[in-house]
């Protein structure tokens, strides 16, 4: 196993909002929904309730869900699941989508649906207050800043301890930060799609969360980089530390900065547990900039 460490030993945590302590692997529970598109409970609901057992016995105390997954089903077998939660456990939802059907997504983050939303997701999830509630996505029918200024309503009611944001542009966390401290981004970010990279390296500096969906997308390729040379270098440096490539795609994550929280997902065990272990890997600057190099 390689033992070259990096000069600066990655963080394990990260202070959502500078008061919420997680661990930056933690878990995205989409997955525990019905199929198609995710609509509809769980089909296997006791393995599920088993499986986010397991990842809380791992260490994970920040799981990912939404309104939309099921819709409601996620919140449910995440309850049922877990609850009464533990006192570090941290479950972060989304809500400004309607989806009546599967397939059928539609933004609706008007002041009046995301009201209905934090109640129906406080019910489901069997709380008081949801830590992190976040925008699913900007709605091109609303005034972004009238969706944001709702999320401010309902930190100031109790509902809400800390606002986030989903699927949004730099210019548009620059605006919501005009309204109200915004404690999380969650945009799709991995090592074949790097398209949020400004956005990431502002959250960065402004030391907001940046909790990447889609973190074990496609093969991590820059464009014209030979297959063959990009899957080689990616399975050399597993090889070096005793790893799966995916580990080493989320240890790369981690790596990336300080701020990134992963929500990777999955429905068995042993894929969680393999998951998990990235945690662990410490890469080398070398092997950091090796892979960076490859989008």
């Amino acid at each position: 196993m390689n033992t070259t460490t990096s000069t600066q030993p990655t963080p394990k945590t990260f202070a959502i909002g500078g008061d919420l302590t997680v661990n930056r692997l933690g878990y995205g529970a989409m997955r525990l929904t019905g199929q198609p598109s995710n609509f509809g409970p769980y089909a296997d609901w006791e393995g599920g309730k088993a499986l986010l057992r397991r990842a809380v016995e791992l260490g994970v105390n920040f799981i990912d869900t939404a309104e939309a997954y099921g819709p409601g089903d996620n919140e449910d077998i995440i309850a049922d699941a877990l609850s009464p939660y533990t006192k570090n456990l941290v479950v972060a939802t989304k809500g400004g989508i309607f989806k009546p059907a599967p397939g059928n997504i539609q933004a609706d983050a008007s002041p009046d649906n995301l009201r209905r939303g934090i109640e129906g997701s406080l019910q489901r999830l069997k709380l008081e207050k949801i830590d992190l509630y976040q925008l699913h996505r900007p709605d091109p029918k609303v005034p972004f800043a009238k969706s944001v200024q709702t999320l401010a309503a309902l930190q100031q009611a109790g509902k809400v301890r800390h606002i986030g944001l989903s699927n949004v542009t730099l210019e548009q966390l620059k605006e919501a930060q005009g309204i109200v401290s915004i404690a999380s981004v969650q945009n799709r970010f991995s090592l074949s799609d790097r398209t949020h990279k400004a956005t990431l390296d502002y959250c960065t500096e402004q030391n907001i969360a940046f909790i990447p969906h889609g973190s074990l997308g496609a093969n991590p390729l820059k464009r014209g980089t030979p297959l063959t040379e990009a899957k080689g270098m990616i399975l050399e440096i597993a090889q070096q530390h005793d790893a799966s490539t995916t580990q080493i795609a989320l240890a790369w994550l981690l790596h990336r900065a300080p701020n990134i929280i992963l929500i990777p997902g999955t429905t068995t065990v042993a894929h969680l547990e393999d998951n998990m272990k990235a945690s662990s890997i410490t890469l080398s600057e070398s092997e950091v900039s090796q892979i960076s190099q490859l989008a």
